[in-house]
């Protein structure tokens, strides 16, 4: 008799195989037990800055069995987004994820298509997708499921590419085969510590967020501190540093979703050739237009026009 468990399971990472992710991995839903007192010790000493949306949820954030009823096994996808060009290197730089569309709708569709398969293979399973935008602990579930270590910068790490993906999560009432955590492979190397120019990495694992140029370029909805002033290499949306840097990402291949591929800004006028004058010359109506459908939408053009003026 085939042990309907691993059947599953395997039904499962192929599904997520021909969707074009990059690797699946699962594990036991339940209680978070190892990163309570992290993510404590973390929002107590504030490296979550502006960004109050943290402290929110705190159970939850620990447990998927208080966001989905009956929650037996959280399914980890890592989806590509290593571009196979990048932007013109006397430019005001975007993070690499940002080139193409919102990757939220992106992956919530193929999240979508993956549970819609789980159902018409096996029948009645419920769940919900989680993108980045619910309290859920991505790098965690990540870990615990086999597909990475989380690495000195807090990024999660793997061998065979990198980290530049990005991290979801099908959390399903269903039982089934789980991975094995994979161990770290950082060593002695502190590349991204001695790399990152806001030394927002305080501690070999320990990222204090409101220093990092992400947080300062994306989140921070006022003035940038003005000691931050001539740190930011250029970044105006975002930062890479600590991941460029990191010996594990030679072996980043380019993805092959074309969702992600750099978007058109004008006729004759691609994303990664813009010069600084370029950017500097976007106004309302072009960026309404242009990245209706971007990352950078998040910022908003008052908070871009703001990131580039302060780099100026």
């Amino acid at each position: 008799m085939i042990n309907n468990k691993f059947k599953y399971t395997q039904f499962i990472k192929s599904e997520a195989k021909r969707l074009g992710f990059l690797s699946c991995g699962i594990s036991k839903a339940g209680f978070l037990e190892q990163e309570a007192p992290r993510l404590e010790n973390w929002l107590n000493r504030n490296y979550n800055g502006q960004m109050t949306y943290m402290e929110n949820h705190f159970d939850k954030r620990l447990d998927p069995t208080l966001l989905v009823d009956d929650a037996k096994s959280v399914v980890s996808l890592l989806l590509n987004y290593y571009p196979s060009e990048t932007q013109n290197p006397d430019s005001y730089k975007i993070s690499k994820y940002a080139y193409g569309q919102d990757y939220h709708f992106v992956i919530k569709d193929k999240l979508k298509e993956l549970l819609f398969s789980i159902q018409a293979e096996i029948g009645d399973v419920s769940g919900r997708a989680f993108v980045d935008s619910a309290p859920v602990l991505d790098r965690a579930w990540a870990t615990k499921s086999g597909l990475g270590w989380i690495g000195k910068s807090g990024n999660l790490l793997t061998q065979k590419v990198g980290s530049f993906y990005f991290i979801a999560e099908l959390i399903i009432d269903l039982d089934l085969e789980y991975d094995t955590a994979v161990t770290d492979h950082c060593g002695t190397c502190r590349a991204c510590i001695d790399a990152c120019p806001t030394e927002a990495i305080v501690a070999p694992y320990v990222v204090d967020g409101s220093k990092c140029i992400s947080y300062f370029t994306i989140e921070l909805k006022e003035n940038i501190p003005i000691e931050m002033k001539g740190k930011f290499e250029d970044w105006a949306f975002g930062c890479d540093i600590c991941q460029d840097v990191c010996p594990w990402n030679r072996f980043s291949k380019s993805h092959n979703e074309p969702l992600f591929d750099p978007i058109p800004i004008a006729i004759g006028t691609e994303l990664l050739s813009m010069s600084k004058n370029d950017w500097e010359e976007i106004t309302q109506e072009t960026f309404n237009v242009v990245f209706k459908n971007s990352p950078l939408k998040r910022a908003k053009f008052s908070g871009l026009n703001r990131n580039i003026t302060f780099l100026k």
